[in-house]
């Protein structure tokens, strides 16, 4: 039963936690958004998919700030009671770092049982939506093959360019086309106004021409045929797509389960079972350290006595960063062959780990005990020399 300090800790942790992890997607998101623009506008597609592509990023990006936001939820909460000398208070009422980590470990299993149905489950399943919908873009199956401005081929027999495109394709103006046939015919017309309409074929679509002028040519003409028309109806044979590969082409596209069954599978060659157990690897690594990551941020929270130093935040966030950093070298190791997909991760893992709970250690059993102290006065003393530097120049200019 969670006493009126444990839901006290649980406000505290809950704000930064869920802030950051809504900021961190938020930019992860934009980043990415400008560069989908490009790419979409490039392939001349409409802009409702960039929104699709954007929402089947969403899971990949939760999994990598659910940790971050984890972390500096704890941190700061942890940071503000010890800055405020309620930490003091808990200590002197008997209340052990041990006991005071309960509530952070709730959020910590949860987030962790959250992530890895995330990165186990939902994001291999919008990673093969994500990449469905760049193939639509870069094959025209998404109306992307015309493109405004553009002499466009389509099926090798036809020739369309477009001046402007308006309502999202709806609204055509300004066309040039031009269509041939295999006994030698051909169509070529410019109209002031167009549109796209679908029939009952699904491999043919219609194309309504007004106020324009066809020209008819045969080898049976002496000369070309000219007509002017206010309404004219174009049949146009859609090209072949070729349909998009199945789910599993890479193995960031399989579960969990399908990692393990592909990785036994005798007769997958050795560079898959390779990738396929570094990838799966990798995600266990990544969720079994939001567990260690309560320990890391009670270690970097408190600061020294008589001292409002942020280091521990900026350094939280290094070593969450660098850790992922390694994580991802060592999965492309594990990949190639050159080391055992379980050395690679679970070595780096383990270490961390390592350096985590003699942190821990250190600020929660050793009297007085500051596991980053030498960061901190270093950073004090150099902070002395800048402000010393600036005060002097300040003085030389007056």
């Amino acid at each position: 039963m969670l006493t009126s300090t444990d839901r006290y800790l649980a406000r505290l942790i809950a704000l930064p936690l869920f802030g950051t992890l809504v900021i961190a997607a938020m930019l992860l998101v934009l980043d990415k958004m400008l560069r989908l623009f490009d790419f979409v506008a490039s392939e001349g597609g409409p802009v409702s998919v960039v929104w699709q592509m954007l929402a089947n990023l969403i899971p990949e990006y939760l999994s990598l700030g659910i940790p971050i936001g984890l972390m500096l939820g704890i941190l700061l909460a942890f940071r503000k009671i010890a800055t405020s000398s309620e930490l003091d208070v808990f200590r002197a009422v008997g209340m052990s770092y041990g006991r005071l980590l309960r509530v952070p470990y709730m959020y910590a299993i949860a987030l962790a049982l959250v992530n890895l149905a995330i990165v186990g489950y939902i994001q291999p399943y919008a990673r093969y939506a994500y990449e469905g919908l760049r193939f639509e873009l870069r094959s025209g199956a998404l109306g992307a093959s015309i493109k405004v401005g553009e002499f466009t081929k389509l099926g090798g027999r036809l020739t369309l360019r477009i001046e402007q495109s308006r309502n999202e394709g709806r609204n055509l103006s300004g066309i040039f086309v031009r269509a041939e046939s295999r006994n030698g015919q051909s169509v070529t017309a410019t109209a002031k106004a167009g549109q796209f309409m679908a029939t009952d074929d699904p491999d043919t679509i219609i194309l309504r021409l007004t106020q324009g002028v066809l020209v008819h040519d045969a080898p049976s003409f002496r000369t070309p045929r000219v007509l002017s028309f206010s309404a004219h109806d174009l049949p146009i044979d859609l090209p072949k797509i070729e349909s998009f590969r199945g789910r599993g082409g890479a193995d960031r596209e399989l579960t969990i389960p399908e990692l393990v069954q592909v990785g036994r599978d005798s007769r997958t060659s050795e560079t898959l079972r390779n990738e396929t157990r570094a990838n799966f690897h990798f995600r266990l690594v990544e969720v079994a350290m939001m567990l260690l990551l309560p320990l890391l941020a009670v270690a970097l929270a408190i600061p020294p006595k008589r001292s409002s130093s942020a280091l521990g935040v900026f350094l939280s966030i290094v070593m969450v960063v660098t850790y992922h950093k390694v994580n991802e070298y060592a999965e492309g190791m594990g990949a190639l062959g050159r080391i055992d997909p379980l050395i690679a991760l679970w070595v780096p893992f383990l270490l961390f780990a390592a350096l985590i709970g003699w942190m821990y250690h250190v600020i929660a059993h050793v009297p007085g005990g500051q596991p980053i102290g030498a960061l901190e006065r270093g950073v004090a003393k150099l902070g002395a020399v800048f402000k010393r530097l600036f005060r002097n120049r300040r003085q030389a200019e007056s």
